[in-house]
């Protein structure tokens, strides 16, 4: 694992890496886009570590609802409201100095996010309840799995807001573009767990081929499972999660199946287009990617996996050969 907390070699962390190393250099706004489970508090807290001034204090927008949300935030003066008995701190203020982290910002009800905008853009805010403002100097890194253009467009995010928010951003991979980390993030999860396990050749083939809707988090998940289920030195196929048992099956049916497919019908071959009755390797490749992806039924991530490329060299020939609207 590196020093900034990023486990990986793909080129696309490598890069995030570099750029995590020059954000951590200025006060801008960060904006981290990717699905969820993708990592982006990690990279936040990185973003923070690489010159850890002040507190680093992560904020769920999702739970900023109800009365008291603004108090959560902004905190209150003593005698605001009814309960208010002491003075109260907010998160804005204990991020004073240092880095807040406003994680799903898209959830963040309209209400708040006017409030917010006049944070960033005046450096100050007012407690619930004060005539007072408080000035602070904060680092603002926002997170969100949501599509905030569309948003904006459905007037569930302010275009203000977005604007000051989006000065740089850095889009997170899925973990199914970067199957080549997935065995540093197994030794790094296993690390954690204090488990001297290792994984069979099959068990860690079979995490590399499946999809990861769940992203690192599905992965982390699944690991802590194999850890609890195993009592012996290797951790088994027979340990993994259900999805990925169905996904094992899958797997292992696929060469029988083709076999057994090949045999029972006919299907159409690359064609002869030259006088010298040799078939061009581009009409063989394009073949291949076809009957794959008509054994699978369209499921790109297996049928790269079966043709022993990676997905996004198969979305590029697809584009090559015009096999894609």
């Amino acid at each position: 694992m590196s020093s900034l907390g990023l486990v990986g070699e793909s080129p696309q962390i490598c890069q995030i890496r570099r750029s995590i190393e020059k954000l951590g250099r200025s006060k801008s706004p960060v904006l981290l886009l990717g699905e969820s489970g993708t990592g982006k508090e990690v990279i936040a807290r990185a973003i923070h570590n690489t010159n850890p001034v002040g507190n680093f204090v992560p904020i769920d927008c999702g739970s900023l609802v109800g009365p008291l949300m603004e108090s959560e935030l902004f905190g209150h003066a003593r005698g605001a409201f009814t309960g208010a008995a002491e003075t109260k701190r907010g998160l804005i203020e204990l991020a004073d100095g240092g880095t807040a982290f406003f994680d799903e910002i898209g959830d963040l009800p309209l209400e708040m996010q006017v409030k917010l905008l006049r944070l960033l853009q005046e450096r100050e805010f007012r407690p619930v309840g004060s005539l007072a403002t408080k000035k602070v100097e904060i680092r603002v890194v926002a997170a969100t799995h949501r599509d905030l253009p569309r948003e904006v467009e459905q007037k569930n995010f302010r275009l203000d807001l977005f604007y000051r928010l989006n000065v740089v951003s850095l889009r997170l991979p899925p973990l199914r573009d970067r199957p080549e980390d997935i065995p540093l993030l197994v030794e790094c999860f296993l690390e954690r767990l204090g488990a001297k396990r290792k994984l069979t050749q099959e068990a860690l083939e079979t995490l590399m081929s499946y999809d990861w809707p769940g992203n690192v988090r599905e992965l982390q998940n699944c690991i802590e499972r194999m850890v609890a289920m195993n009592s012996g030195p290797l951790l088994q196929t027979a340990d993994l999660p259900s999805a990925l048992q169905t996904h094992l099956e899958a797997r292992r049916s696929l060469p029988v199946s083709a076999a057994a497919a090949g045999a029972g019908h006919s299907t159409t071959r690359p064609q002869v287009t030259s006088q010298s009755g040799i078939i061009p390797l581009t009409e063989m490749e394009k073949h291949a990617i076809q009957h794959a992806l008509e054994y699978t039924k369209g499921d790109r991530v297996m049928a790269a996996y079966l043709l022993g490329i990676g997905r996004t060299t198969l979305y590029r020939k697809l584009k090559e050969y015009r096999l894609v609207s």
